[in-house]
């Protein structure tokens, strides 16, 4: 029987197989608001079979966008335009549903990717002051950031924690925080880019104390029944920056203080970054997080294979796959998996004839239709 198809635990949200959906940007919101893009490209995703859909990185407050076009939910209307794009889905899924939520930090006010990706600067009309642990830029032809305040870090953690109980209230399952790829919690967490003095740089202990204060608050400001993880670059792909033992340090205290699971990822901080791109080349730091602790640890990139991620899970290196750019290539994955690996997957019943006849018995039954 398929490792991947077996159900898993993240507390108490129980996800029907081991497969994934990353959130991904789409640089496609309106003042933070989702548009019918969002309902489009998640109403799909929410049809492939996986077995959880975490919806992309969302702003905690407007300062905190990647782009002017990034999705947010600090306001009213965030909330009602993601109601919409939840409650149609709602109609025709029975995905669980996570919302991944963070703070850009100085990675802010940006261009989308396919502009250029470039800063904005704040004199610009779409652009603002970005916010960071230390006013260290990205790079020398960037201006650089706002070093945060005990004001500044303390308005951040009540925009975590409003933006988490706005998730709540909109019925999302499960909350993950932004904590990787060069974002506002990476970046106190990376020597490079926090060089304060106070009590929230420094040593180790220092470093990891925002990043565990905003998950414990979370953590309280929600229901126990909805868990909470954290998403973590492993590394920063640069000497002298973050690292696996820091990670490692990271993910025992969070399990220490209620987290459901550890999402490992890397990268993302610094333009220096030397990342070997190879088929899963983030397994492995995956694998040394999954012997630290006992939560589940959920592994990315360059995960393409049904037999990769197989193999992945049935030899305990994980314990599930998320994929990102590979299930926008196929947004069936889930259903090719589990062809290739004699298991069986959920799909709409609209699809029921869509089984080719050697996979006829692909789909399951349940109250929904087929699953």
């Amino acid at each position: 029987m398929s490792k991947l198809f077996q159900p898993l635990q993240l507390g108490s949200l129980a996800l029907p197989n081991r497969i994934i959906i990353a959130p991904m940007c789409q640089y496609s919101a309106v003042e933070g608001s989702a548009t019918d893009w969002h309902g489009i490209h998640l109403g799909g995703l929410s049809l492939s079979g996986a077995g959880l859909l975490i919806v992309e990185a969302t702003a905690v407050s407007p300062e905190g966008r990647i782009t002017p076009a990034d999705l947010g939910l600090y306001s009213d209307d965030n909330e009602v335009a993601l109601a919409r794009v939840l409650t149609a889905i709602r109609h025709h899924s029975p995905m669980p549903i996570a919302i991944q939520l963070g703070h850009a930090g100085r990675k802010a006010s940006s261009q989308a990717p396919w502009d250029g990706g470039k800063q904005i600067l704040p004199t610009q009309p779409t652009g603002w002051q970005t916010l960071a642990p230390s006013a260290v830029p990205i790079s020398a032809a960037e201006e650089p950031p706002v070093a945060l305040d005990d004001a500044g870090i303390a308005k951040i953690l009540a925009d975590f924690v409003a933006t988490a109980q706005r998730a709540v209230k909109l019925g999302f399952q499960g909350i993950e925080l932004h904590a990787a790829h060069g974002y506002l919690l990476h970046q106190f967490l990376s020597p490079i880019s926090n060089q304060r003095t106070d009590q929230y740089g420094g040593a180790l202990e220092n470093r990891l104390r925002f990043p565990l204060e905003v998950f414990e608050a979370v953590r309280a400001a929600v229901p126990a029944e909805i868990p909470v993880w954290v998403r973590v670059s492993a590394s920063d792909w640069v000497e002298g920056g973050w690292d696996v033992p820091g990670t490692i340090a990271l993910s025992k205290a969070l399990e220490a203080r209620g987290c459901a699971a550890i999402h490992v990822s890397s990268g993302g901080l610094s333009p220096l970054q030397q990342i070997p791109l190879v088929d899963g080349y983030q397994v492995p730091f995956a694998e040394q997080v999954k012997a630290a602790v006992s939560i589940p640890v959920i592994a990315v990139g360059l995960i393409t294979k049904p037999s990769h991620a197989e193999e992945i899970i049935a030899t305990g290196k994980a314990d599930a796959v998320a994929l990102a750019r590979g299930i926008l290539y196929d947004p069936h994955w889930p259903w090719h998996a589990a062809a290739a690996l004699g298991a069986k997957v959920t799909a709409p019943k609209q699809y029921w004839r869509s089984q080719p006849r050697e996979f006829k018995d692909l789909f399951e039954t349940t109250r929904f239709g087929q699953r």
